[in-house]
């Protein structure tokens, strides 16, 4: 099993440093040696990035919501031209589109020249979120993936996959080598926001969360390997098997 079009979508802090803050070359790097080696093999990528390393909009007393989101959307932006230029400089062609008008440094999204770009081979980076305030960048991924009828969102974390609880605050917590999208609005699982994984569900749009920092964790993912956690609405035969072994061991030992 394999994916021919994906959604990446990537946190802000998956480009910053060890605390998650600015751009980290070298992270970067990383990011997009596995992106070229996936449009190598013929993988149409779509990327919406977010800007958290940049800005953090929750505790900024003295901004209203809505201008706090709009310069987060401008981080995204500025997140996308760094990923940009690292991307062709490994050799892939990319094209960045913005939700908001700023022609001087990127294209407008339009769906139709976004799924042609795709076609084409090139790399579409999606910034400044949906365009509007109130709206996650998991929303707009969400969104996005199902513009672009990708077969998969990927989305790059932190941690390696879905818990039970705060994995990094509780050695016990549980990961769960897949859910359902109802299982994850049942449990309030923090994966995604409600309106992006309602988008997803009531679309059919599987989700694949991971760590990031996992080796070749993207192609790992695209490969349609048993990485990380699966959302969608069945279990697949390759995840049930998986995690079936993992059982069989656990209680073996």
């Amino acid at each position: 099993m394999g994916y021919r079009r994906i959604l990446l979508k990537l946190s802000g802090e998956s480009l910053g440093d060890s605390g998650g803050r600015g751009i980290d070359m070298t992270r970067a790097a990383d990011i997009a040696e596995q992106i070229v080696r996936l449009t190598q093999k013929g993988v149409e990528i779509g990327i919406v990035i977010g800007g958290g390393n940049l800005w953090r909009g929750a505790g900024q007393a003295d901004l209203d919501r809505t201008t706090s989101d709009m310069i987060g959307m401008l981080a995204t932006v500025m997140n996308g031209l760094a990923l940009q230029s690292v991307i062709e400089t490994h050799g892939a062609v990319t094209r960045l589109q913005s939700a908001l008008s700023m022609d001087r440094v990127a294209e407008p999204y339009i769906r139709r020249r976004a799924i042609r770009h795709l076609e084409k081979g090139r790399v579409v980076i999606f910034a400044a979120g949906t365009g509007n305030p109130y709206f996650t960048t998991d929303s707009a991924a969400a969104l996005r993936a199902n513009e672009i009828a990708a077969e998969v969102l990927l989305k790059a974390t932190t941690v390696d996959g879905v818990y039970d609880k705060d994995p990094k605050r509780f050695p016990d917590a549980r990961l769960f080598p897949f859910l359902t999208y109802q299982e994850v609005l049942e449990k309030e699982l923090r994966v995604m926001d409600l309106t992006a994984i309602t988008l997803c569900r009531d679309n059919g749009l599987p989700v694949i969360v991971f760590d990031m920092d996992h080796p070749f964790a993207i192609e790992q993912a695209v490969a349609g390997r048993p990485i990380g956690t699966f959302i969608g609405a069945d279990v697949p035969p390759e995840r049930a098997a998986a995690s079936s072994q993992k059982e069989a061991v656990r209680d073996a030992d």
